[in-house]
């Protein structure tokens, strides 16, 4: 497979964008080939970058979408919202995208089972800040916050997600 710069691409010994090197976090469950709802695995292959969101209060403006107060991403596997950004009241499983920790402060996230989901296939699949160095994540792809808001001010629509 054939990558550019503007690839991001991502193993489990870090990641590569615009020719520079990134230490970053995947998924508890390791990089997997096979991705179920809750594995904690990050799933291999090619993902698009489909949406950046952002906490305007918390981070400078981007160009994105700002994460507001009630606004959820749907978990529930049964749910026609699945893998889906929704608003409260949902009385579905979700995740809250205006965290009281700083971890979706700003948020990229991926064409892994979106737009049409299959249900249990895996949801939020996110590049998002870490918790700590090289802390697992839950599936996702995370970065310190300053290497985040760098990777986040250079993608563009040909910027693809690559993890090996």
């Amino acid at each position: 497979m054939k990558t550019t710069p503007q690839d991001l691409v991502v193993t489990r010994w870090g990641a590569r964008f615009m020719e520079r090197r990134f230490p970053c976090s995947i998924g508890k469950g390791g990089i997997v080939a096979t991705k179920r709802e809750g594995d904690g695995g990050t799933p291999i292959g090619i993902h698009e970058i489909a949406n950046l969101y952002y906490r305007a209060d918390r981070v400078p403006a981007l160009n994105g979408t700002k994460i507001r107060g009630g606004d959820l991403w749907c978990d529930a596997t049964d749910h026609p919202d699945y893998n889906h950004l929704v608003r409260a009241p949902f009385h579905a499983s979700h995740e809250k995208m205006r965290r009281g920790d700083r971890l979706y402060d700003l948020v990229l996230t991926t064409d892994w089972n979106w737009p049409n989901a299959t249900p249990g296939k895996g949801s939020a699949i996110f590049i998002h800040r870490w918790r700590k160095q090289r802390h697992p994540t839950e599936g996702c792809v995370a970065f310190r916050a300053d290497h985040l808001r760098w990777i986040a001010e250079r993608i563009t629509p040909a910027t693809r997600l690559i993890v090996r």
